[in-house]
């Protein structure tokens, strides 16, 4: 390693079967990494030492596939069904539930496979740790899991074999969902031609026509070279020691293993002489409510550029990128969003710095086949003019100071905080490169921040990386309308000529096996095999931020000290007023309209520079939730909120003041383009978060809060952006965008009217001088008079709906009425959830259905009971899942354990740690809303108390079958085959 600091490995502590090699010490995280070598296999260990305590695991592997079979894919969902000292059939979903995790998980990217997980519990850390590692190094690879995991071939009709044959298999049937994206397959077509040799030419996930050629021995012999510890990296986060988790990492796996002579690495691309230009199509199927495939050609523009493993490259590549795309006033992303070729930039837009070999992507998406030679004119004379007049050196310290931004934050709020680190550092100790200098970016800022003095640096970038850059590709994605139909057809004749070479004693061999898995996947394994924490282990209190009641610029605010490592968050609340249903539906528009327009003088250009000048973004946002005693009653705010560094404190102050009070509404052409650009992303999200939508449209009917999260941000809102998009873009497309523009203006009056309050949060030391500031910049201002409170009608009717959409696999979701938080049957329903999946949906649409997941939880926000089902390959089959768990609770007896699982599942979720920040403003949130601390533990004591009697009871109470309400996604061509299933149809 190369430090800033001088290395110190006399300091280290270590296991016998490892070495020292080096530390480095990294104030501006708070962490000391440790790097260490097993001297048998030379397996590496890097320990970022914190003193967090959410401990965090990682094992990955170096995994080169060179093919589409999914391989690495299939192994690593393979891999977690059983090992030599826990031989049960599932026991990483068995894990899941005997845990206080606070992440689980295994992830398969394009050149590794990773284990990782989190616990901030020492007990529950080091059960997961036995388990993880038992997994991985000692995998019982059985072939039934091979076939239920990968892909096998079976009867429709399991025991007759004169019905059809059909493909299944969990990650067949997630690769058929994943690629229903066009985003995926646009970016699968961008690496097959930019990487034309290595092996990110391949798809590692597996493309569905490949993964049946994979053969269960090819699968055992991948894990004999790639799952040896030999080709493994493991990194671990926290408060406990190296030297701990490598006497575990030696005593349950490595000391059993020598050192293996296979050098596993990606080699260097070929590179191209000259760029090409390619054009490929990807399915789009039409349906009754969109019968022309104008304006869906996707154009991009790829660059291969350096090692990720050189810092230097890697820092100069993001800054470049920064600089090109960051926000609306960059140069590319402007000429990009302002450009009439396509409707809006590219979601692939920016740099992929995970591979070996980075790369660099812009594009459109929304465009035509023949504007193909323009949209390539177009990025290249962006990219001409930078390398001829350079970018003002306020712009590259902007780009600077977000970096600085990103490498003070404390994350945790998606993944926890030690996993994100983890992650970042794995490319590099993947690659065989240092990643403790991932993590020390303060030197490599300062770096910069000298060479961008030079008004040539940035012209030299731009020239070095691009535009003299022969490896680049030019690729067009077009829509074909008759692709998916060409898909299934070729599917079927393969099956088809499968069944045709089989013997009788081939199909009996068939019948046999699928009655053989069946059998297996009936299987009830001792769950005393795995270790497991219990209800003695979980804390008795919540974890919650305590806030300080303070009196900022004349209103009654909260404070909260939290460690923020040199950042401040400033937050605003203010009371929705009363709007009309028009300005209802305008509310999400208004709320993300706000921080991407002009304010005063100044044009929405100018603002994107002020933003990211001086802070680490702005935000509004709307925060509508039910009463906790009354899910017909609403409480309601508007958020703004931002975040800066604490020397930023009174500019970010002033910017979120000019913000919300010399807001303009006169860049119409500027809202069209974000309507345009809101309007992909909605469209994006059926494919990636179709349970989701299918769960809120089932439950729209239940109270004003559900009909609401469908109208905002479900599939009505899709349907809704459409029509608003697609009238903005008509004959009276001027005329639509002025009342538009004039009906966020009224949205703006009515809630600057309303009252308000701050919400602050920062280190202890430095809140009161902040609070200053932050009161010189935001005077006492109170409203002139009194508004409306805003209320929403009751909602009371059942949903039987099918939506048809643009995708390979199916999402399926039923909801039933229930209780708000208050109830005392919100606990027993909220155990329900995790109890039914544990003990029969798991298996029944996950590991017999074949979806990639499946569940059931309660909403108590919505007083809702939410079965789902995620890229599924059935409808009527999953739905009627849903009533048999129904009766599964009700006509088995179940053991207490399972009920301990389901409970420690529910607490498992409510104390996930967040980000300081995050927490704080959690925190505020529930206070908002009347989630009281004393209300939230009772909540957790009933959680705890809840028997299996209760279960039954509240499925008898309110999980009845002719009071459910359903909704499915589902594509064109299978609502052909199935029919309606009784639902109303809807084309999205």
């Amino acid at each position: 390693m190369q430090n800033n600091q001088k290395s110190n490995t006399d300091l280290m502590k270590s296991h016998d079967s490892f070495e020292c090699v080096d530390q480095r010490r990294i104030d501006s995280l708070n962490i000391t990494i440790e790097e260490y070598r097993h001297k048998k296999t030379g397996a590496l260990h890097y320990h970022l030492a914190s003193e967090n305590k959410e401990n965090v695991f990682l094992v990955g592997f170096r995994t080169v596939p060179m093919d589409s079979t999914g391989v690495a894919h299939i192994l690593e969902h393979t891999a977690l069904c059983g090992s030599k000292h826990y031989p049960v059939r599932d026991p990483f979903f068995m894990m899941i539930r005997r845990s206080l995790n606070t992440f689980m998980n295994a992830f398969t990217s394009s050149d590794w496979t990773a284990y990782p997980f989190a616990s901030k519990n020492t007990k529950d850390f080091k059960n997961l740790l036995d388990v993880y590692l038992d997994a991985v190094f000692f995998s019982s690879l059985d072939e039934m899991d091979f076939l239920q995991e990968g892909h096998r071939v079976e009867f429709s009709q399991p025991d007759n074999p004169e019905s059809e044959l059909e493909f299944k298999g969990v990650v067949y049937n997630e690769m058929k969902g994943a690629m229903s994206s066009p985003v995926s397959i646009l970016w699968q077509t961008v690496s097959k031609h930019l990487y034309p040799t290595t092996t990110y030419h391949f798809n590692s996930g597996g493309e569905p026509a490949d993964i049946p050629d994979l053969t269960y021995q090819q699968l055992k012999d991948f894990y004999k070279t790639h799952y040896h510890p030999s080709n493994a990296v493991f990194m671990t986060f926290g408060d406990m020691a190296a030297a701990d988790h490598q006497k575990t990492f030696e005593e349950k796996a490595l000391s059993e293993f020598d050192k293996l002579d296979v050098h596993i690495a990606v080699e260097p691309e070929k590179r191209y002489l000259s760029p090409i230009a390619v054009e490929e199509a990807y399915a789009y199927d039409l349906s009754a409510d969109d019968t022309s495939k104008e304006k869906k050609t996707h154009h991009v523009m790829s660059w291969l550029l350096g090692p990720c493993i050189s810092l230097d490259e890697m820092m100069k590549a993001n800054l470049l990128t920064q600089v090109l795309l960051d926000n609306s006033s960059s140069p590319l992303r402007y000429a990009l969003e302002k450009s009439d070729l396509g409707s809006s930039p590219s979601p692939l837009c920016g740099l992929e710095d995970s591979n070996y070999e980075m790369c660099f992507v812009c594009g459109l998406e929304g465009s035509e086949v023949e504007h193909a030679v323009e949209f390539e004119k177009l990025v290249l004379s962006v990219l001409e003019d930078v390398a001829q007049n350079g970018i003002s050196h306020d712009r590259l310290e902007s780009v600077l100071h977000q970096l600085e931004i990103s490498q003070r934050e404390i994350g945790g709020d998606g993944f926890p905080f030690g996993l994100q680190l983890i992650l970042e550092g794995l490319t590099a100790a993947i690659h065989r490169s240092d990643p403790s200098a991932v993590f020390d970016l303060d030197p490599v800022i300062e770096s910069l921040r000298e060479q961008i003095k030079d008004p040539e640096f940035i012209k030299r970038l731009v020239k070095e990386y691009l535009l003299d850059n022969q490896h680049r590709v030019r690729l067009t994605l077009r829509p074909d309308t008759e692709l998916s139909a060409r898909k299934e057809q070729a599917e079927k004749q393969r099956l088809a000529s499968i069944k045709a070479s089989l013997s009788d004693d081939d199909k009996q061999r068939i019948i046999k096996r699928a009655a053989d898995l069946e059998q297996r996947q009936e299987q009830v394994d001792d769950p005393d095999i795995l270790p497991k924490v219990g209800l003695e282990d979980v804390p008795a209190e919540l974890s919650i931020p305590e806030a300080q009641p303070r009196k900022i610029s004349g209103t009654d605010s909260q404070l909260y000290t939290q460690g923020t490592n040199g950042l401040v968050y400033h937050e605003m609340a203010i009371d929705l007023p009363e709007l009309t249903e028009a300005q209802l539906d305008l509310l999400p528009y208004y709320s993300s309209a706000l921080t991407e327009l002009g304010c005063g003088d100044n044009d929405y250009l100018k603002m994107q520079d002020l933003q990211s000048s001086m802070s680490g973004g702005i935000q509004a946002q709307s925060s509508i939730m039910a009463a906790t005693n009354d899910v017909q009653s609403t409480s309601a705010y508007f958020l703004f909120a931002g975040k800066a560094l604490n020397r930023n404190n009174a500019r970010l102050a002033t910017l979120m003041r000019d913000t919300i009070h010399t807001v303009r509404f006169d860049e119409h052409d500027r809202m069209k383009e974000l309507i345009s650009q809101q309007r992909a992303r909605r469209e994006r999200s059926v494919t990636g978060s179709g349970h989701v939508l299918a769960m809120t449209a089932a439950s729209s009917g239940m109270s004003p809060v559900a009909a609401l999260s469908h109208r905002f941000g479900g599939l009505e809102a899709i349907r809704y952006i459409k029509q608003l998009d697609e009238t903005n873009h008509g004959d009276n497309a001027a005329q639509s965008i002025a009342q538009f523009a004039e009906g966020l203006s009224g949205v703006h009056q009515q809630i600057m009217a309303s009252t308000y309050r701050y919400m602050l949060t920062a280190e202890t030391d430095k809140v009161d001088s902040l609070v200053n500031e932050f009161e010189q910049v935001w005077t006492a201002e109170a409203p002139t008079a009194s508004v409306k409170a805003f209320s929403l009608a009751e909602k009371h009717h059942p949903v039987k709906q099918m939506w048809v959409a643009n995708t390979q696999v199916n999402f399926c979701a039923k909801a039933y009425p229930t209780v708000p938080m208050e109830h005392p049957d919100a606990a027993a329903l909220s155990v329900l959830g995790g109890f039914m999946r544990n003990g029969c949906l798991h298996t029944a649409i996950r590991e017999k259905g074949g979806a990639y997941g499946g569940g059931a939880s309660h909403d108590s926000n919505i007083a809702a009971f939410k079965f789902f089902s995620y890229r599924d390959p059935r409808l009527a089959e999953t739905l009627e899942d849903f009533d048999r768990a129904i009766d599964w609770v009700l006509t088995n007896k179940h053991e207490p354990q399972q009920l301990e699982e389901a409970i420690l599942g529910v607490i498992g979720a409510m104390d996930k740690p967040g980000s300081p920040a995050g927490e704080a403003r959690q925190a505020f949130h529930n206070s908002l809303h009347g989630r009281t601390r004393e209300k939230l533990q009772t909540a957790r004591q009933r959680v705890l108390a809840v028997t299996v009697d209760d279960l039954k009871r509240v499925t008898e109470t309110y999980l009845q079958v002719d009071k459910a309400s359903t909704a499915v996604i589902t594509s064109a061509a299978t609502y052909k085959i199935t029919g309606d299933l009784g639902l109303e149809v809807i084309h999205l």
